[in-house]
């Protein structure tokens, strides 16, 4: 019964990833596309934690618990160059 909805849910998830690179491929502005990139990020960690769920493992969750951490970084730093122009004060 659990290997069933996390096989459906991950279905949805890869949808999802599908329209968020459709997003951030024909977005209509940069700020889209940023916010496409960051919804991206925060879907590809839980499909991984899904796989690491069906795989019964934990060292999935550390991988994600990594993509979530560069996932922040790299959203503060487009968001501070669409600002400001440079990253670094």
């Amino acid at each position: 019964m659990l290997d069933t909805a996390l096989m459906i849910v991950s279905g949805i998830l890869c949808v999802a990833l599908v329209l968020n690179l459709w997003r951030l491929l024909r977005g209509p502005d940069l700020s889209d596309r940023i916010l496409a990139l960051d919804t991206m990020y925060i879907n590809s960690i839980a499909l991984i934690l899904l796989y690491g769920m069906y795989m019964r493992t934990s060292l999935y969750f550390e991988a994600a618990l990594l993509i979530a951490m560069l996932g922040f970084v790299s959203t503060v730093a487009l968001c501070k160059y669409l600002l400001r122009g440079d990253i670094i004060e």
